[in-house]
């Protein structure tokens, strides 16, 4: 069932979930009507009762893989065993898309569970670039590289974060996971111009779109946006969401929920608001919406 993310089925329009272990039985006892299932590769490598699982559900649905350890930002090479385990899972489900993020989780053999953001600039650009192409051509398909949020701007930035994506697009021929969420995020802690920044990325590369909900500290000395995945997903970001969908009409849509995890009904209602937004949002402009 692999595919380029420049080619979907149009029976991909509903929006898909992450596929997570307190819903998977009643995941699997009702069916919801949702496009695909989003796992996170690193929980799915070791085989298992988690690999069970997917290889049943996977029956029913398309599946997305969604890598948060390949650290494409490292500035050495993407750890060489940690690559072989995901293209032995990526064999083993055959997804719709790959993906990963544009930061980093590892330095020196330590590693972090957060993915930690990198200085935009030219030697970090070339380094994730001969990442994305070394992962790119194990895996003999394109990934999606997926914009992070921010709480801060390294001094050494040179390069704005959309025009990085763009170039990194350019150099290795990648696609990009939007997320809008973590746009919504970045702008209103940093200043910007969210629907400016959508504008900038190259529409054709985008085959994926994130929506999630974020956490508002209020207890800091500047209010800051979190983004926790733990919550419903606010109206700035829907409005945000109906933008990113006109621009691009071909990538399908996943709503993360990974805190604070609600029962399943509530995460499949909010996965059918982001289809009623997708299909108003296009309503005119000459796309086809799944029913």
């Amino acid at each position: 069932m692999s595919t380029s993310h420049r080619h979907l089925p149009w029976t991909l329009r509903r929006a898909g979930i992450g596929l997570r272990g307190p819903h998977t039985r009643d995941l699997v006892a009702t069916r919801p009507a949702v496009g695909f299932l989003e796992i996170h590769a690193e929980n799915y490598m070791c085989g298992g009762a988690q690999a069970r699982t997917l290889e049943k559900v996977r029956r029913d649905w398309p599946v997305s893989v969604h890598a948060v350890g390949l650290s494409l930002g490292s500035a050495g090479r993407v750890d060489p065993e940690h690559l072989e385990r995901l293209c032995r899972l990526v064999a083993r489900v055959d997804p719709i898309l790959v993906s990963e993020h544009l930061s980093f989780a590892t330095a020196d053999r330590v590693y972090s569970n957060a993915l930690l953001p990198l200085p935009y600039e030219a030697a970090s650009l070339a380094a994730i670039a001969a990442n994305v192409l070394r992962v790119q051509d194990r895996l003999r398909r394109p990934v999606l590289v997926e914009n992070p949020s921010a709480y801060l701007r390294f001094c050494g930035d040179a390069i704005d974060e959309a025009e990085f994506l763009c170039e990194l697009v350019h150099r290795t021929g990648c696609g990009l996971l939007c997320d809008v969420n973590n746009i919504y995020v970045t702008t209103t802690n940093l200043g910007g111009d969210a629907r400016r920044w959508l504008d900038a990325l190259p529409a054709e590369a985008v085959g994926e779109i994130h929506v999630a909900g974020h956490h508002r500290a209020d207890d800091t000395p500047v209010p800051l946006l979190i983004d926790d995945h733990g919550s419903p997903v606010s109206d700035p970001v829907w409005s945000l969401y109906a933008h990113a969908v006109r621009r691009f009409p071909q990538a399908v849509t996943l709503v993360e929920w990974d805190t604070a995890l609600p029962p399943l009904a509530e995460l499949v209602d909010e996965a059918r608001k982001a289809d009623w937004r997708r299909a108003v949002a296009l309503k005119g402009v000459g796309h086809a919406v799944a029913a």
